[in-house]
């Protein structure tokens, strides 16, 4: 699997390198779009049919840097799909991409740059809400919308910034569904006790309240509840601990796989096997399964936007759009990689409606209240640019850690939970 890893990243960097030059020759044509700021790119470009930069920083080297590259995946399929549909109001479209090095501040540097130096007329957003905060705000300076697909932590929304806008669900919500579905059991079967833990990462540590605040209201007891620090790399004590709690339902939150990956390890090795095991990231990708075993894997729980099976036309569209460019299989495909597609797909939905590229028309329609569809289903923003539309689609490893299902919302798509968690001795 490291191998496999290495290929497509190596293969996604070089793909990065000739979107990267190919942006670099077009930019120059969309300095003329922009010189005039954003309201004189619209008639520029509409009279021109010249390419249209839009811009992005990513994380393609360090901490987020698998994210980074999914999110270039997504936003490279979102143009590929684009430009053999007609474009943007006619106009190709060229995407830029700065390397932010997951430092919050490169990557107000890099959208500084690409605003004011390159007058890229469209950007998108970054990788994660840590760096979306900065680059909204740059953003903001300028007048400039910012749709993104994983700035959901409730801080992005918190500084009053009328111009960014996330496709995806609120994370603070992102276990509700699940503790919702727990506390409906009857009362003979639910559990009695729970214990979270979760790195002090804005977006992890606030999909830990909410769903606690369901449990105990139905009567689940909190028997630990813990928060570790972000740099920590030795979790026996914190897992040891949650093992001795004996707790029923254990929520691990984490922006990192890796360490959802150890506290799994670690309750396998002791035989501890809660009834409800809860992992807030990546627990749906092949590379959970392949560190922890199938069978430990076998009835755990992750929240998430969207999943390769999902029966959408425009999710049908992104997988389809993306194989063509990298390959694979549907099931190789992370949810990161949808994030951005969708993003593309609002940014694409606000210039067609505006029938524009002027910064405060698009930021007006946005605001209107507007349903966008996406490959993560609708989108609607309220006022601070949430997706008070979003679905929470809530995942579960089935049939010995074989198969991912959808268990949550209840519909034609999904299949009955596994409970309780079988264990895997």
């Amino acid at each position: 699997m490291r191998t496999l890893e290495r290929i497509i990243v190596h293969r996604d960097r070089r793909a990065h390198r000739r979107f990267v030059r190919v942006g670099l020759t077009l930019a120059a044509a969309s300095l003329a779009l922009a010189a005039c700021g954003s309201s004189s790119a619209s008639s520029s470009a509409s009279s021109s049919k010249a390419p249209i930069v839009v811009g992005t920083s990513l994380s393609l080297t360090g901490d987020f840097a698998s994210n980074g590259i999914a999110f270039q995946q997504g936003y490279n399929a979102w143009v590929h799909y684009v430009n053999a549909h007609g474009g943007l109001l006619g106009h190709q479209v060229s995407l830029k991409i700065l390397n932010d090095d997951s430092s919050p501040s490169q990557v107000a540097t890099n959208y500084q740059d690409l605003i004011t130096t390159d007058h890229v007329p469209l950007i998108v957003g970054p990788f994660s809400s840590l760096l979306t905060v900065p680059a909204a705000k740059i953003a903001s300076r300028y007048g400039y919308a910012m749709v993104e697909g994983a700035g959901g932590a409730p801080s992005v929304f918190s500084y009053g910034l009328k111009n960014v806008f996330d496709v995806s669900y609120p994370i603070k919500i992102a276990v509700v569904p699940t503790a919702e579905w727990i506390a409906s059991l009857p009362k003979s079967e639910r559990p009695t006790t729970a214990a979270y833990v979760t790195s002090n990462n804005i977006f992890a540590e606030p999909q830990i309240a909410p769903a606690q605040a369901v449990l105990q209201k139905a009567g689940v007891r909190t028997v630990y509840n813990q928060v570790f620090q972000s740099e920590t790399t030795d979790f026996s004590p914190l897992a040891d601990a949650i093992v001795a709690s004996h707790a029923q339902v254990v929520v691990l939150s984490s922006t990192s796989v890796s360490k959802i990956i150890d506290f799994v390890k670690i309750f396998t090795a002791s035989h501890f096997y809660p009834k409800v095991l809860i992992g807030t990231n990546g627990v749906g990708e092949p590379t959970f399964v392949n560190a922890v075993g199938k069978q430990a894997a076998n009835g755990i729980i992750e929240p998430n936007g969207w999943y390769p099976g999902y029966k959408n036309p425009l999710s049908t569209t992104f997988v389809d759009e993306y194989l063509k460019l990298y390959g694979g299989s549907a099931g190789s495909i992370t949810a990161s990689s949808a994030e951005a597609f969708g993003t593309g797909e609002v940014l694409a939905q606000a210039v067609e409606a505006t029938h524009s590229f002027n910064q405060a028309k698009i930021l007006k329609y946005l605001h209107s209240g507007a349903v966008f569809q996406t490959d993560q289903g609708p989108v609607k923003f309220n006022a601070k640019g949430e997706n008070v539309d979003g679905i929470v689609q809530t995942f579960q490893w089935q049939d010995g850690g074989n198969k991912l299902v959808q268990i949550l919302p209840k519909g034609s798509q999904s299949v009955a939970p596994l409970f309780p968690r079988p264990a895997a001795d």
